[in-house]
């Protein structure tokens, strides 16, 4: 009925985002599985119908659906898992659909970035979640339409990076008594996202709750520092602001 409103502005709109965060309502309240699956059937309409409000313009959308979708890929129930990997994979085909077959740039990132979320909010990655992944890698295996673009192994090379997080974060797990070598270990994975800022702030603000959790302030001061820094940069070379991270020399010479 209000498709045209919803499709104002490139689907960047306030009635989009109430539709969308309707929806969301759905999987942040604990529902039954015979539920969900109505849900996840709704969802992939709505993604069908709307792809723009996910793959352009502002990515928030787009992160919390990536979210949500992770945190029910570690469903106890083993046919939400597979309703969930399976909407999971769709929302990839369908952005690498919409970049007109090039890449799945922003699902990627938003995906990598909701895990890591995950990771330090709700403590994901045993058996169930491995599972998930190997449905999401079984679908690119077996998706005639795809075999001969570079999509399923867009597909295989993220399944591999979330392997990578929930690998360093079962190590974390085996030092979180230690918090000296829990924050070290953090510190090596927000290096290993030098490349891409989004990432390496998420695990920032991740090791600022460690460093405010153990009373170690000056530490998690520090790392917000490096948050704004990066943000700093980024408008920098947007041209929205002339300093950069140079503008925290004055608080610390670390900022470099």
């Amino acid at each position: 009925t209000f498709q045209r409103q919803l499709q104002q502005s490139d689907c960047q709109n306030t009635l989009m985002k109430k539709v969308f965060d309707t929806h969301m309502l759905f999987l942040q309240i604990n529902q039954s599985a015979a539920a969900l699956k109505h849900v996840f059937a709704a969802l992939r309409l709505f993604v069908g119908k709307f792809p723009s409000a996910f793959f352009q313009g502002q990515a928030d959308l787009c992160g919390s659906l990536c979210y949500e979708i992770l945190k029910c890929c570690n469903h106890r129930s083993r046919s939400t898992q597979t309703e969930a990997s399976a909407l999971l994979y769709f929302f990839m085909r369908k952005n690498f659909e919409f970049n007109k077959q090039k890449s799945i740039v922003r699902s990627h990132l938003q995906l990598i970035k909701g895990v890591s979320q995950l990771i330090a909010d709700a403590g994901i990655g045993g058996s169930r979640f491995q599972h998930s992944l190997a449905i999401i890698n079984n679908f690119a295996n077996g998706d005639k339409q795809m075999k001969n673009l570079n999509f399923p192994a867009e597909v295989k090379d993220l399944t591999k990076r979330i392997r990578t997080v929930l690998m360093a974060t079962a190590q974390m797990k085996e030092h979180e008594k230690d918090p000296e070598m829990l924050v070290d270990l953090q510190y090596s994975l927000a290096n290993s996202y030098a490349s891409t800022p989004e990432l390496r702030r998420t695990w920032l603000e991740s090791m600022a709750k460690i460093h405010a959790r153990n009373g170690d302030l000056s530490e998690a001061a520090m790392c917000y520092i490096h948050i704004a820094a990066l943000i700093a940069e980024y408008l920098k070379r947007r041209g929205l602001f002339s300093m950069g991270w140079p503008a925290f020399l004055s608080i610390t010479p670390n900022i470099k």
